[in-house]
């Protein structure tokens, strides 16, 4: 085993990561180019630094995640759903079953647990949350996140709900536990139904127009009648009819058919 295979197989005993799902000369070239700024000669040397530094453990994390998120990301439209669209829901169902679809390293899911602890206890909020990457995935349930992806949290939030480590911050354990991740391919898996609100954002706009029609359909049969499918701020469905949905408000659909 080579140096950077058992730096691999080290990586995923700890965190759960699996390195060797990424393309192998790009995440190299990524992780000798730190290492090499940090003054180490290799990826042994290096984990073992990594072992005793959380900093160093951390800036690891932060140089190999590839997927782009953050928190209350485009914050007016989580106005909305907080102010506007949950009310009307919670009117219907006061406990919801609630989709992040696609959700990356976990920004979104965790902000729509935030989101919902404002309107019952932590331990009846419940949010599944799914990508097709699992190291995403892997990232998620850490929950350690740079600076730049709490931007737009307020400040109230911050305090309460995440510990500063460094140049991160983790999430609460009690908001992770709100929280099921699992790994879902939007294109070939079945999807679960009765979903109160679907939220699937920044996602669709990588998807062919025949692939994102499928979707459409599929998510609109994944919600139940009055439910909310919200998306992105790039991906606003201009025939929502098509699928079953009326506008709600900006990104957001309601089923009704």
């Amino acid at each position: 085993m080579n140096d950077y295979q058992q730096f691999i197989a080290n990586v995923k005993k700890k965190t759960g990561i699996d390195l060797a799902q990424y393309k192998e000369a790009q995440m190299k070239r990524r992780l000798t180019s730190l290492y090499e700024k940090r003054g180490f000669k290799n990826f042994h040397e290096f984990f073992q630094a990594m072992e005793a530094d959380k900093k160093l453990f951390h800036e690891f994390l932060d140089r190999m995640t590839i997927n782009v998120s953050e928190f209350y990301r485009n914050a007016k439209r989580w106005e909305v759903l907080e102010k506007k669209i949950l009310p009307k829901l919670l009117a219907q169902n006061k406990r919801l079953k609630v989709w992040s679809a696609a959700c990356s390293t976990g920004e979104e899911p965790y902000t729509l647990a935030i989101i919902l602890s404002k309107f019952m206890p932590l331990s009846q909020v419940s949010v599944l949350a799914t990508d097709i990457d699992e190291n995403a995935i892997s990232r998620a349930k850490i929950g350690v996140y740079p600076e730049r992806s709490l931007q737009e949290v307020p400040e109230e939030i911050k305090k309460k709900f995440f510990t500063k480590e460094g140049l991160h911050y983790k999430i609460s354990e009690e908001i992770k536990k709100t929280v099921t991740f699992k790994k879902h391919n939007l294109l070939a898996d079945p999807f679960d139904t009765n979903h109160d609100l679907i939220v699937c954002r920044n996602v669709l706009i990588y998807f062919t127009e025949e692939a994102k029609h499928a979707l459409y359909h599929k998510f609109n049969k994944a919600l139940k009648p009055g439910g909310i499918f919200f998306v992105g701020s790039t991906e606003q469905i201009f025939n929502p009819g098509l699928y079953g949905f009326e506008t709600e408000d900006t990104f957001f659909y309601r089923k009704v058919q």
